[in-house]
């Protein structure tokens, strides 16, 4: 039950769930474990916030990089094949690429439906986003738990740069879960366990402060959080490096997908930065 079908990337493989054999390796496999530190947006005590403001940093550069047009056609592959114009959102955060798939979706007359979500949901910026989408966009005011979302919210489930939050237990019980309630799910994860990837990490800070006067709304509490008292660079950077030593390669994602029933998964990795860095997908879609 596979297909070749999608857009072109460096590495594409689709599996079925039902495999009862190890996943290919897509290229070489890092060269660091994989170690499961503990992220400080994670944790219910941290700040709000710290933590909508680096959120609101990691929105603002994926916007910058339009990380949406390199992930634009698998993400509309997995709406077509799964048969709907809904999307549910998980671990939004600031949103991610989301809001422009969406718009760019509803300019080639494709109209679509999208609901934030979130375990510590960004109020402020979930209701500016739902303000500005034309009603193309709402959201989910209560925690929502990835591993048990809602049966009322239907439609494609992704998850944007937040799949390495999980451990393995709770990442196989987020895909398992979408498939026991029959709906599609795309993950599309840019933290890569390479080390260029570590050593660019070391470069947020600095990222943080040159950029930081350009996020909006504009607060005098960003300021003073990123210059004064550097809560959100130290806060970005220890993120940063624990993402990318959390990061699941294209093969385990696959894996913790095995054995979900009436699954068909499909991974692989999609160029960015002019193919000077990559994001890892998995593609889940009912059969």
């Amino acid at each position: 039950m596979t297909d070749g079908r999608g857009p072109t990337t460096d590495d594409r493989k689709p599996w079925t769930s039902d495999f009862g054999r190890r996943a290919s390796d897509l290229g070489p496999r890092p060269r660091i474990p994989r170690v499961h530190l503990f992220e400080l947006e994670d944790q219910s005590w941290f700040p709000r916030l710290v933590r909508d403001y680096a959120t609101d940093y990691l929105q603002f550069i994926q916007v910058s990089v339009r990380l949406d047009r390199a992930i634009a056609p698998v993400f509309r592959r997995g709406l077509e094949e799964g048969k709907t114009t809904e999307v549910v959102d998980l671990c939004s955060g600031g949103s991610g690429p989301l809001v422009l798939l969406v718009k760019e979706l509803a300019n080639a007359g494709v109209p679509v439906h999208a609901t934030l979500t979130d375990l510590f949901p960004n109020i402020p910026t979930f209701e500016a986003i739902a303000r500005s989408s034309d009603g193309r966009i709402t959201f989910e005011p209560t925690p929502v738990d990835a591993r048990a979302v809602p049966a009322a919210l239907r439609g494609l489930r992704t998850i944007f740069n937040g799949f390495h939050h999980f451990n393995p237990p709770d990442a196989r019980s987020v895909l398992h879960a979408a498939a026991a309630a029959s709906q599609p799910i795309a993950i599309f994860e840019a933290s890569d366990r390479r080390p260029i990837n570590l050593l660019g990490v070391l470069l947020v800070p600095f990222a943080v402060w040159l950029m930081t006067p350009f996020i909006r709304p504009f607060r005098w509490s960003r300021l003073l959080l990123t210059y004064l008292l550097p809560l959100v660079p130290f806060t970005c950077l220890w993120d940063g490096i624990v993402s990318q030593l959390r990061a699941y390669t294209a093969d385990e994602m696959v894996e913790l997908g095995g054995g979900a029933p009436r699954m068909r998964w499909e991974t692989g990795h999609i160029p960015i930065a002019r193919g000077r860095g990559r994001v890892t997908y998995l593609l889940g879609i009912p059969c």
